[in-house]
């Protein structure tokens, strides 16, 4: 197996409201790592940080046009999210977030056949195996849970 790794275009980073640092780093590092170039449209409720990440990497040198972010309200995100689908220059869309949006960007991503990566509906799946000691696992299960007010979920399941 051979892996090129190789600039899209453009890429198209649609955030949650919940770890909106994190997410978006996470995914606007990858795609400049890769030599592509972003807009990121950050959840209503948290486009301040995106907002302070495009100022930090406008600090950091990062020529203007790389790095971008496109803000709206909730009555505008559709209208925004398909805007970014259905654009012809954006090449890749990554998406995290509800099942239900995420098959609408899939269905609006479709027209173009843009790449699109989707991580949808999670609830941070939480795996025991017999061997592992139940109290402790069921300790880590709960500090996971509800760890930053409850934005974080477990599965627990005992193999």
């Amino acid at each position: 197996m051979v892996v090129i790794h190789q600039p899209i275009g453009v890429a198209s980073l649609i955030t949650p409201w919940n770890f909106p640092l994190a997410m978006i780093t996470r995914k606007a590092g990858a795609a400049l790592a890769a030599g592509c170039t972003c807009v990121v449209k950050p959840a209503e409720d948290t486009p301040l940080t995106a907002l302070a990440i495009a100022n930090l990497a406008t600090e950091a040198g990062i020529p203007p046009g790389v790095f971008n972010v496109i803000t709206s309200d909730r009555h505008h995100a559709p209208s925004v999210g398909k805007q970014l689908c259905e654009h012809p220059l954006v090449a890749g869309i990554s998406f995290t977030g509800s099942t239900n949006v995420g098959k609408l960007l899939y269905k609006q991503c479709s027209k173009g056949l843009k790449r699109l990566g989707l991580e949808l509906g999670g609830n941070a799946p939480f795996v025991v195996f017999k061997s592992a000691n139940i109290e402790q696992a069921v300790q880590g299960a709960i500090a996971s849970k509800f760890r930053n007010a409850g934005q974080v979920g477990s599965f627990c399941k005992v193999f």
